[in-house]
């Protein structure tokens, strides 16, 4: 046991380096509010450093007899590829677009395009994305799988954030497997952030988070 709890922080730390995460106060994709911020994009300039993390994944996603892989755009796509090519399965993505969400949380959806939706019905099917944070993505991904037909019987990500991730998996009945783990992080919906409310600046990175 002590190995494996090794060997699983060795990864998160590896992962929170490979997308370069930083502290200060950030709305997220999902419209909440948290204080950890993690540079996804530029983790896929050089795929290779990537597709090391997307052959462990596969290997945790093997067990589910995966025949499509589903990741949303952008980079869970890149990612979800990686692990379609390692599972010899199907791949798709989830495209996002601008839905109203209560209380102004989860604007984005996601959508399968409509010249993939009938090849996917009734196939056995797992979400990646890269980090499940609130889990907008996975999210919108997963109600547009269930509404084209797909069987989800998965979700792969390499980085969890809090308890959103699992809780949603629970949600659904659907195993969660995470190559790392991150239980020590905060969301707020805006009404509430504490840090809004000691007046500290919300920045605006170039790309939303997850």
């Amino acid at each position: 046991m002590d190995s494996e709890r090794d060997t699983r922080n060795v990864l998160q730390e590896e992962v929170l380096q490979l997308f370069a995460a930083r502290k200060g106060h950030f709305r997220f994709e999902s419209g909440h509010h948290g204080d950890l911020w993690l540079e996804i994009p530029p983790a896929y300039i050089r795929p290779n450093r990537v597709r090391r993390y997307a052959v462990e994944l596969a290997r945790l996603l093997a067990a589910h007899d995966v025949q499509t892989v589903c990741g949303p755009l952008v980079e869970g796509a890149l990612l979800a590829q990686m692990v379609a090519e390692e599972l010899d399965a199907e791949f798709c993505f989830a495209e996002q677009f601008t839905q109203s969400g209560a209380g102004g949380l989860y604007p984005v959806g996601y959508r399968i395009p409509a010249s993939v939706r009938g090849a996917i019905r009734g196939k056995r099917t797992a979400i990646v994305d890269d980090v499940i944070n609130a889990g907008s993505a996975v999210r919108g991904a997963a109600n547009d799988l269930q509404a084209c037909g797909a069987r989800i019987v998965a979700i792969g990500t390499l980085l969890t954030l809090g308890s959103p991730a699992s809780a949603f998996s629970a949600s659904r009945a659907v195993p969660l497997e995470t190559l790392s783990h991150l239980s020590k992080n905060e969301l707020w919906e805006p009404s509430s952030c504490p840090l809004c409310a000691s007046g500290a600046p919300l920045e605006v990175p170039d790309d939303p988070s997850r």
